[in-house]
């Protein structure tokens, strides 16, 4: 990985959209949701006031609008601090 958060943040791989519905249907891209679920694929060192409680690897739920979308070798991240994650699973 070329990207090292700085400070309390943590760079997130979402869990890919729900391609068709439990009753079988296929959802169009223009309906897909965005997913609220990743695996954290690094985080920062943490700062003075803020101990880092969640590490690589884990699985981590995060609110709708949290982080900034970026692109890194055609894979799609998210970067965000880590009070925008709600919980790890």
């Amino acid at each position: 990985m070329t990207i090292k958060p700085l400070s309390d943040r943590v760079l997130v791989l979402p869990n890919p959209a729900e391609e068709k519905t439990a009753g079988g249907l296929f959802i169009p891209d223009t309906a897909k949701e965005k997913p609220l679920m990743g695996k954290v694929v690094a985080v920062g060192p943490g700062t003075a006031d803020v101990k880092m409680e969640v590490k690589e690897g884990d699985t981590v739920l995060y609110g709708k609008y949290a982080g900034t979308e970026i692109n890194v070798d055609g894979t799609d991240y998210l970067i965000m601090k880590q009070s925008d994650i709600l919980a790890i699973c």
